[in-house]
C-alpha cells in the first residue's frame, strides 16, 4: 500500500511539527512566566495537546521503520525463517493489542462528545479533542501492524540495521 506509507510519512512529520510547536510553546511560557511575571492560559495545555496528538499519530511510522523498542537478542539467533514468523505473531498482537484500545478509546471520546465535556481548565477546551488522538491513532497502528505482518509472513520484514531514517 504505498499510499498508506505516504501518508504514514506525512502523519511522521506532522507529529515532528507537534512536537517542536510544544517545545516553542513551552520555552515560551517559561520565558512569559519567569523574566516578565505574565503567564500564559494556554500554553501547557496546547502543548500537551500536541504531545499526545504527536506521539499517537508517530506510532505508525515508528513501527514501519521498527523504531519500536524491541528485545531480540534471542530471536535474532534463530533461522530467518523463524525469525519471520515469530515477527508476524507479534505484529499481530499489536494489531489486535491496537484494535482493542481503538475500540474502547472511541466510546470515551463519543460519550465525551456527546455530554460535551471540557478540560475544566483555564483554556476549557473540549475533552473529545484530546480524546480523539487515541482511537486515531491506535486504529492507524493497527492498519501499520496488519500491514507489517503480511511483510512479515512474506519474508519482507524491514530489518533494524537496514532501515532508514
Amino acid at each position: 500500500m504505498p499510499w498508506f506509507e505516504g501518508f504514514v510519512r506525512a502523519l511522521a512529520w506532522v507529529a515532528a511539527v507537534l512536537f517542536c510547536a510544544a517545545g516553542l510553546m513551552l520555552t515560551y511560557e517559561v520565558i512569559a512566566r519567569y523574566f516578565f511575571v505574565r503567564p500564559t492560559i494556554w500554553a501547557a495545555e496546547l502543548s500537551q495537546l500536541c504531545l499526545i496528538w504527536g506521539c499517537l499519530m508517530g506510532m505508525p511510522w515508528l513501527l514501519s521503520a521498527r523504531r519500536h523498542i524491541a528485545v531480540d537478542a534471542v530471536i535474532r539467533l534463530l533461522p530467518q525463517a523463524a525469525q519471520n514468523r515469530i515477527e508476524a505473531v507479534a505484529m499481530l498482537m499489536v494489531a489486535a493489542f491496537s484494535a482493542i484500545v481503538a475500540w474502547f478509546g472511541w466510546g470515551i471520546f463519543q460519550d465525551s462528545f456527546e455530554r460535551g465535556r471540557t478540560t475544566g481548565s483555564m483554556l476549557d477546551l473540549p475533552s473529545w479533542v484530546v480524546e480523539l488522538a487515541v482511537p486515531v491513532g491506535f486504529a492507524l497502528l493497527f492498519v501499520q501492524a496488519l500491514i507489517e505482518t503480511l511483510r512479515s509472513a512474506q519474508g519482507r520484514a524491514a530489518d533494524r540495521e537496514t532501515v532508514v531514517e
